[in-house]
């Protein structure tokens, strides 16, 4: 008889897939696969540690300020720091880069260097925290450019398209991880019971058809003339398109998630609220270009309004750059209100 538990009859843990996707790069030598089960862990320890955050007492912000200007979340604090500290030992890494660090993260002296670059949102969305919304941590792999030694700046500045490996994990009804290493995007969940992630939602690709759009529309009075007349269009005000329906949680994982699953776009342009952001609020090398390569495996695209976001070769660490994210169609028709109107 069918399991009623799992939705495919053969059961797949995350580790398995990842060790059968190695099959496809003969070259592999078993050190990506161990990376990556190293961030299933990073997973599962942080969903611990958020379902039980009331009762442990993390909670709430530190007295901090991040990079960003932010103020830091104590979860944000235990996330960052957990994520570094299962990877700075184990030989895997040359460098890694986090959305709370205003600067490289080297690897100790005392440990090996190893040829990939891990670069991190370790909790995305954390202003949610304190009300019980959905949050993520997103990540990206590359592999170092630099020869050998300690990783370098150069080795974290590298565009999307050079990406090993993008992904997610969405912490909410439940933990799911969500990836791609080039070779289609394939979603896993946690069963707290095994404590293992499992393939629940195997080569996602995003329906032809979109539900949804998701913007902050608060803010509505300071976009250009070209955003405003795009979001007027998924109204079905103007142009000949069927209304979406509106979804906006303010968790940028968690709105791409539910539109990669349903189809429909995200989108985070500039505005003039904010005279230091005139390029838009979100990070390139840590929201936008992994979920950007998430997504087009998925069958869909990313793009700034006027480029591929994989495309962008970045310059500095904590770059920002409007997003646009989802259906091809709609990312498209963004890109041709944004060229037309402004």
């Amino acid at each position: 008889m069918a399991s009623v538990l799992y939705p495919r009859e053969t059961i797949i843990t995350i580790e398995r897939h990842i060790l059968e996707e190695q099959k496809f790069h003969p070259e592999a030598t078993g050190v990506l696969t161990s990376l990556l089960y190293d961030i299933a862990l990073v997973g599962k320890y942080i969903a611990n540690k958020t379902t039980r955050a009331s009762f442990a007492d993390i909670l709430g912000t530190t007295k901090d300020i991040n990079v960003q200007g932010e103020q830091v979340m104590k979860l944000d604090e235990l996330a960052d720091h957990t994520i570094y500290k299962l990877n700075e030992h184990t030989g895997r890494i040359a460098v890694m880069a986090s959305e709370e660090q205003a600067d490289i993260i080297q690897i100790p002296d005392k440990y090996p260097t190893g040829k990939y670059v891990l670069l991190y949102d370790p909790l995305d969305g954390s202003s949610n925290i304190d009300v019980n919304a959905p949050i993520g941590t997103i990540f990206s792999i590359h592999r170092r450019k630099s020869e050998s030694g300690p990783g370098t700046l150069s080795d974290c500045l590298q565009p999307g398209h050079n990406m090993v490996v993008g992904g997610y994990i969405i912490y909410g009804s439940s933990t799911m991880m969500v990836y791609t290493s080039g070779k289609g995007t394939h979603g896993f969940t946690l069963d707290p019971y095994l404590g293992e992630f499992l393939l629940t939602h195997p080569n996602i690709k995003i329906p032809e058809k979109p539900k949804y759009y998701s913007v902050n529309q608060g803010y509505q009075k300071y976009w250009s003339e070209g955003i405003k007349r795009f979001t007027n269009y998924l109204q079905g005000l103007e142009g000949d398109n069927k209304p979406l329906s509106s979804r906006y949680i303010g968790s940028l994982v968690a709105d791409f998630h539910r539109n990669l699953l349903s189809g429909g776009i995200f989108y985070y342009p500039p505005d003039t609220k904010d005279p230091k952001l005139p390029t838009g609020k979100l990070r390139l090398l840590y929201e936008a270009a992994p979920l950007s390569f998430v997504c087009e495996q998925a069958g869909g695209y990313a793009s700034n309004g006027k480029q591929r976001i994989l495309d962008i070769v970045p310059e500095s660490l904590h770059q920002r750059v409007p997003l646009y994210i989802g259906n091809r169609e709609l990312v498209e028709k963004a890109e041709e209100y944004i060229r037309k109107f402004g």
